[in-house]
């Protein structure tokens, strides 16, 4: 018979289990933490909100694309592709992705070429540089029905100011948002000095970021201030440039609420996106499933446009 005794100081362990002097059980608290990495703790939230706002969204416009939803049906019904065969044959919607893309071709060139220059205007240190700053980013913080109410005004064809300048150099005056000739360009003009400053900003950041000594080394070289800026400041601006063209093509191509203020996509039609003609199906012809199959198909040509851009810079990077 052997007994058994405990260490002063120390409790008994209980029978059966075995406890090695300066350890101690795991708890389950332990396990989950070693489970789950730490790193996904922390982007939990976001996860959660992306799925939530995102992925949820997505995957339920997909299937709603699928259907005959409606606003003014309960019970929609599977119609499977129906919605997109209809919307790859229908001549109004390819014609307002034509004045989509019209639009986004004619904007994006002066929306860079126009803030390139604006930056290169202030770096080159013209007195009162904080003036000329908050003069071209300024636009760009105001909101849209504000610029809207601005322009429209610009654009009146009696009291506008474009055709009182025009009168008084002996010109007539244009119907700049009435006439199917003009008022998609009246609506680019509108929108180059509304968002220009966000480019300039960007391009005046890279601007400062361009090596001192790269200048110095071309001006002991005797490059002067046209050779400097070919040969030293673009091709540094070169990564910046790709990327404001593919931000400027992506936000072009999405173009809404300015059109929607000054035209409402008029006259006849003539300078309505493709996002307002869903928005027409979807909210005021009550088709929800094919304004979805729309927002779909237009998707589709977005990720094909950024694709092929994408590639064409990584190739000239080269």
């Amino acid at each position: 018979m052997s007994t058994q005794y405990a260490s002063p100081g120390r409790p008994r362990a209980a029978a059966g289990t075995s406890e090695e002097p300066g350890t101690r059980p795991e708890g389950l608290g332990t396990g989950v933490r070693r489970a789950v990495p730490p790193g996904l703790l922390f982007a939990l939230p976001f996860l959660l909100l992306f799925a939530v706002f995102m992925l949820w969204p997505l995957a339920d416009g997909l299937w709603m694309s699928l259907t005959d939803a409606s606003l003014s049906a309960h019970s929609p019904s599977f119609l499977g592709l129906d919605n997109y065969a209809e919307a790859l044959g229908d001549a109004e919607m390819w014609r307002s992705v034509w004045h989509t893309v019209w639009f986004t071709a004619v904007s994006t060139v002066p929306l860079v070429m126009v803030a390139l220059g604006m930056a290169l205007l202030v770096h080159t240190g013209l007195p009162g540089q904080w003036v000329w700053r908050l003069a071209f980013f300024a636009p760009y913080l105001l909101p849209v029905g504000v610029i809207s109410l601005l322009w429209t005004w610009l654009y009146q064809p009696d009291l506008g100011l474009y055709n009182h300048l025009l009168s008084a150099v002996g010109l007539d005056g244009i119907s700049w948002l009435s006439d199917e000739s003009t008022a998609l360009y009246a609506i680019v003009i509108a929108t180059l000095w509304w968002t220009v400053g966000f480019n300039f900003l960007l391009f005046l950041a890279a601007l400062q970021s361009v090596p001192d000594h790269l200048y110095e080394a071309a001006a002991l070289d005797g490059a002067g201030a046209w050779r400097r800026l070919w040969h030293v400041t673009l091709p540094q601006l070169r990564r910046i440039t790709s990327v404001i063209a593919v931000l400027q093509v992506l936000a072009s191509l999405k173009v809404f609420d300015q059109v929607y203020l000054l035209t409402k996509g008029g006259p006849n039609g003539s300078t309505r996106p493709v996002v307002e003609y869903l928005y027409d199906m979807g909210f005021t012809g009550y088709r929800l499933g094919y304004a979805s199959a729309i927002s779909y198909v237009f998707f589709a040509l977005v990720v094909l446009a950024s694709a092929a851009q994408f590639l064409a810079f990584r190739r000239r990077e080269k």
